[in-house]
């Protein structure tokens, strides 16, 4: 079986791309003219595209190599099944890993926090002076041919579904969170698990930094690297930041240790750096991002986008930032079978009013699992975000927070959580203003 190690050892070679979303354009791009490319997507994707089950598989098995998409779930019967017939699935980010100096990369994953702690640790090493690009998830495919990774240190984001086909580690990875998210692609919540934290199993000499809290404890066989345990910021660095929340305290400690893993300046000269600019740090959109307010009977009455809360883990964080005022949730969305007794338990403790407002399948269920604990608890079914937050507000008479944290992809009824935070907030603006 033909192994490459590298994006060099395709010259020549039939390559398959396998799924032909953004990562699957800048693989192409990447190759462009240096091999014979196949290009394959389950859906129509134009022209020059074969679909999946109308003759691309049948194309992919005569591929020498298959750079496979990270929509593409790893254990699907037909990526099986290329390997079984000798053909070596990989990533094209696996590939630019092995071509790229390992010591200026930092990989930053976790349930939730990953993009915000990608976010910081960029905004933190500019802070000091240095060159730093955020790439993967919270930005474009490092491997793409318009972006020059020759210089300065490289912070990726990164998913589950890139992590499972990595074979090795850059110098220093940071796992934020570990929650239950993606079981649909993943098969279970132990696979999930596994699959999560096997980029700090990897081969190659790194650190692997963690949140210093009872779930990776209880984990620590599954971590691999030099561990290190990294406690809460406490000196409010995050509210200097625009950052809401005691999560988002965590965040800020891994991301100050990540800088002094990656560049060997002390965290603290890193936070003094960091207090001095810290107002010109822009929080990331659909993270707790406060959208507009309004005076209802002399209280205020806020409304918050937590659009990227697509999973149960950041939901709970988003209610803990909330605990103390009364409360309208607008959660839901596409269901891909995640447990949500959790976040239904931790609605129906609630000692403040709350409403539970649900749109899709996702938010049948967890309506449903919410009345068998709490039916006292009053939740609405939306249709579409204008009736979501016409309820939502009308529940809150006498101030309080409107809260999207969907708990939920979004692609039920929308292209991504962007066009669902953006819709949130333009039918809030155009009901406050």
């Amino acid at each position: 079986m033909f192994r490459p190690t590298g994006f060099a050892d395709l010259a020549g070679k039939r390559v398959g791309i396998f799924g032909y979303g953004v990562e699957g354009r800048a693989a192409a791009a990447r190759l462009l003219d240096v091999a014979e490319l196949v290009l394959v997507d389950d859906v129509d994707r134009g022209p020059d595209v074969l679909i999946t089950d109308e003759g691309g598989l049948d194309a992919l098995l005569r591929c020498d190599v298959v750079l496979k998409s990270p929509g593409i779930a790893r254990r699907r019967a037909d990526v099986l099944d290329l390997e079984l017939h000798g053909v070596f699935v990989t990533s094209a980010l696996n590939l630019w890993l092995h071509d790229t100096d390992l010591s200026r990369i930092m990989a930053i994953t976790g349930t939730k926090g990953k993009s915000t702690t990608t976010a910081l640790v960029a905004f933190f090493l500019h802070c000091l002076g240095e060159e730093a690009q955020r790439l993967g998830n919270i930005g474009q495919p490092p491997y793409d041919p318009s972006i020059d990774t020759s210089q300065g240190w490289l912070i990726l984001e990164v998913s589950s579904f890139q992590i499972v086909d990595l074979d090795v580690a850059p110098s220093v990875v940071v796992v934020t969170s570990l929650g239950a998210d993606h079981l649909d692609w993943h098969g279970s919540l132990e696979q999930y698990q596994s699959d999560k934290l096997s980029l700090t199993r990897a081969a190659g000499d790194h650190q692997t930094l963690v949140a210093d809290n009872a779930t990776f404890h209880e984990i620590q066989d599954q971590l691999g690297g030099d561990l290190r345990y990294v406690a809460s910021d406490t000196t409010h660095l995050g509210a200097a930041l625009g950052l809401i929340g005691a999560h988002n305290d965590a965040n800020v400690a891994l991301a100050l240790s990540a800088v002094e893993a990656l560049t060997g300046i002390a965290s603290d000269d890193v936070r003094t750096a960091v207090t001095t600019g810290a107002f010109t740090f822009e929080p990331l959109r659909g993270r707790l991002t406060l959208v507009a307010s309004e005076v209802v009977k002399g209280k205020i009455l806020r409304y918050v986008d937590d659009g990227l809360a697509t999973s149960v883990l950041p939901a709970l964080a988003a209610l803990d930032v909330f605990l103390d005022e009364p409360l309208a949730l607008i959660a839901g969305g596409f269901d891909r079978g995640i447990d949500y007794d959790e976040l239904a338990k931790a609605l129906s403790l609630r000692h403040r009013p709350t409403t539970l407002i649900t749109m899709g399948d996702a938010g049948k269920r967890l309506g449903a699992t919410l009345f068998a604990l709490r039916s006292d608890l009053p939740q609405y079914s939306a249709e579409n975000m204008n009736d979501a937050v016409q309820r939502a507000r009308a529940s809150l008479e006498s101030g309080g927070v409107v809260l999207l944290s969907p708990a939920a992809p979004s692609f039920d009824q929308y292209r991504n959580w962007e066009e669902r935070s953006d819709d949130f907030t333009q039918v809030v603006r155009s009901l406050v203003h």
